[in-house]
């Protein structure tokens, strides 16, 4: 069997069991990896929807329980316009004692939106025209007006603890007079505290780098320690919070710190009963593709294992499939004896040309003459080694690109392509005259007459196989007629165009 055979089966083999195996194997690591994704996101879905749950509770609760305190708030202003129609210069007033008495701290806004006076000191000389421009337009429509307002759960600036706020105007509306009441210390905020599911959830998911929660000013609820505590917003991102509060969706920015990749989301939140802008949020979550990416290295570590394996077991499987069916594929189309095509890989070829139309296409018939007697004087295994010698030498004489084939006992086939009638003439010549050296050679056989008589005949438009093969046929007849050891052309009218 030709190795050559064997060997390209076996790359055959490889190549389609790597395809086929790499295919799949990338095809579930593909499947793996958008899982992997999927559980990412949800994990940040997940962290959102309960930082917006818990909001939306506290507010809601405080709604329900806010309007005993908003009553409060309003009998204490009503004291303070009343102290005010009675003393309007505030240097006067003794804020720190109006504080323990109402349980709020007191502040007083000008015309100019500053806070000119309060019983939280940090507070004075804040400016809400420069931090604050939306809030700062609402002071200045209250102040014009003539009621009582109080706003939802809201901030201190100075430091981020979560209050309450009420605002009303005095009558001349020169001022406001703003109450503020600590909710952190209220059973109400500890049983719902958003801080604190913050905190959770950044410390139960390792792709959390922060969560944050700012009003639409950008300032942040948080720490109540004023040295722990960054109030606002980076100036790179609040570009992104003024587009969340504007719009009301999602935005987002990527940044690749180091190896990996930071995220920041910013979430519009809105409460469900709106007053003044207290109740108009931004959440900002934080987070990191470490955990994705370790996952993803992991996995394609494995998968990398994984094609090796696959990679060892395909090539040592197509080696195995090669040894047993490359014999039986092999002789198929070969013929046993020789190494050369059998009928049926003739009959295959020389329909293929055919169709392809190719020129000039021709068949040789070569017979040995007076082979039985080998087989008779010598025996078959003489005219079998006889037969191997007359394929060798018809392969070495027509060469590798015209197709030399065994179709019988002791007769052989050559097909040409493109090969004109002189060259046939020359090759026919040259194959009767080595087959004759060849045989002289062996000395034993001199004397039995062994040669070889050749037959041609060339396609015409209409020829198949079975015709083609009855032209040289004949040819070969007419040679073994004429006495053998000869080469005849099928005498057609294509033999007189060739000759």
């Amino acid at each position: 069997m030709n190795k050559y055979f064997r060997m390209q089966l076996t790359l055959i083999l490889i190549a389609f069991s790597l395809a086929v195996s790499f295919v799949i194997a990338f095809f579930d690591y593909g499947k793996l990896k958008e899982r992997v994704r999927i559980g990412h996101e949800t994990e940040i879905s997940l962290v959102e929807d309960k930082i917006v749950e818990s909001l939306t509770t506290i507010d809601n609760v405080y709604n329900l329980m806010d309007y005993q305190i908003a009553d409060e708030m309003k009998a204490y202003s009503d004291e303070l316009l009343a102290l005010y129609e009675k003393e309007n210069d505030f240097e006067r007033w003794d804020f720190q004692a109006l504080k323990e008495r109402f349980g709020m701290d007191i502040y007083v806004i000008d015309t100019r939106n500053q806070v000119v006076y309060s019983s939280f000191e940090p507070d004075i000389g804040l400016d809400f025209n420069k931090c604050c421009s939306a809030f700062s337009k609402l002071l200045n429509e209250r102040r014009a007006g003539a009621e009582f307002s109080h706003d939802g759960l809201d901030l201190q600036q100075y430091n981020g603890e979560i209050k309450k706020f009420s605002y009303v105007p005095t009558p001349d509306n020169h001022y406001l007079l703003e109450l503020g009441i600590s909710l952190e210390n209220h059973g109400i905020f500890e049983k719902f505290n958003f801080i604190k599911t913050m905190d959770t959830l950044k410390s139960r998911y390792e792709s959390v780098n922060s969560i944050q929660i700012y009003n639409s000013e950008g300032f942040r609820f948080g720490e109540t320690e004023a040295a722990k505590y960054d109030k606002e917003i980076t100036p790179e991102m609040r570009p992104l919070l003024r587009e969340a509060v504007l719009s009301g969706k999602v935005q987002k920015r990527v940044q690749s710190m180091g190896k990996h990749r930071v995220t920041y989301r910013y979430i519009p939140y809105n409460a469900d009963e709106k007053r003044g802008i207290s109740t108009q949020r931004v959440i900002e979550i934080i987070y990191n593709d470490a955990e994705f990416s370790g996952l993803l290295g992991q996995y394609r570590n494995e998968f990398i294992q994984q094609l090796m394996l696959i990679l060892i077991g395909a090539i040592s499987l197509s080696f195995l499939i090669a040894r047993l069916v490359a014999r039986p594929i092999h002789l198929a189309f070969h013929d046993s004896l020789t190494g050369l095509k059998n009928r049926v890989a003739l009959e295959e070829e020389v329909h293929n040309r055919l169709e392809k139309k190719q020129r000039l296409l021709a068949l040789m018939m070569v017979d040995l003459d007076n082979f039985k007697t080998i087989n008779d004087s010598l025996g078959h295994g003489e005219g079998d080694r006889i037969l191997q010698l007359a394929a060798k030498t018809i392969q070495e004489i027509v060469g590798e690109k015209n197709l030399t084939a065994r179709i019988g006992g002791d007769e052989f086939v050559v097909i040409f392509s493109d090969v004109g009638a002189m060259e046939i003439r020359q090759l026919a010549s040259k194959l009767i005259e080595k087959i004759n050296e060849s045989f002289d050679a062996l000395g034993h056989i001199e004397n039995l007459g062994v040669s070889i008589s050749i037959g041609i005949a060339v396609a015409t438009g209409d020829d198949r196989f079975e015709s083609l093969y009855e032209k040289a046929d004949r040819a070969l007849y007419l040679s073994k007629e004429n006495g053998k050891n000869q080469y005849t052309f099928y005498n057609g009218e294509q033999d007189n165009r060739m000759d």
